[in-house]
């Protein structure tokens, strides 16, 4: 086998060189596995934070945008569907001023398909960002209530204008308390709690 690869040097080299190849793409494929970066916690922290109703209504494609948006110096008061309450624990997290919704605060609503003038094209089918809306072309839409976000995309595609937003009622069903923040949104330092000194 020596002798072989001695007379055929680029046949040698070519195995040696495939050889190396083979080693040094395990050692980069396991180092890829090992050390990857799972991106910015603060992002994921803000998106935690956003109401991931994917609208658009801040100017940006959907939440996770928003939320990179922020962590690289984007205002915190763009998000219409979150209103105040969200602004106000952006605001916490990034120690910033709370600043004024940039747009009036909406009621919670879901939208509310008047099936007998639906005439099925199929457009608010497309423009619904959390496929809320079941139908088929030619037939009538509905709304699946608990999945609607009322992020109000759907109700400008609509031709014959037979989608409307319905404010949620507050039920024994969709009442709820307002929950304590979690440990990520409270995060202190020493120095920030009252009374301590570093």
């Amino acid at each position: 086998m020596i002798e072989f690869l001695t007379e055929n040097a680029l046949l040698a080299a070519l195995i040696a060189l495939g050889g190396l190849a083979l080693v040094f793409g395990g050692i980069l494929g396991f180092a890829s596995v090992k050390f990857k970066v799972e991106g910015n916690p603060i992002v994921d922290q803000i998106n935690d934070l956003l109401p991931q109703t994917q609208c658009g209504q801040c100017g940006f494609p959907g939440c996770k945008p928003y939320a990179e948006a922020i962590a690289d110096g984007e205002e915190i008061n763009r998000c219409p569907p979150g209103g105040e309450a969200t602004i106000q624990h952006l605001a916490d997290l990034l120690d910033v001023e709370v600043k004024p919704l940039d747009a009036e605060e909406k009621v919670p609503s879901v939208a509310f398909i008047r099936e007998a003038e639906c005439i099925g094209c199929t457009k608010c089918i497309q423009a619904c960002p959390v496929d809320a809306i079941l139908g088929a072309a030619k037939q009538m839409h509905t709304v699946i209530g608990s999945e609607c976000t009322g992020c109000d995309l759907c109700t400008d595609p609509c031709p014959v204008d037979c989608i409307d937003m319905v404010p949620i009622e507050t039920t024994m069903q969709t009442w709820h308390w307002d929950l304590p923040k979690t440990p990520a949104q409270s995060q202190l330092i020493a120095t920030d709690r009252k009374g301590e000194v570093a």
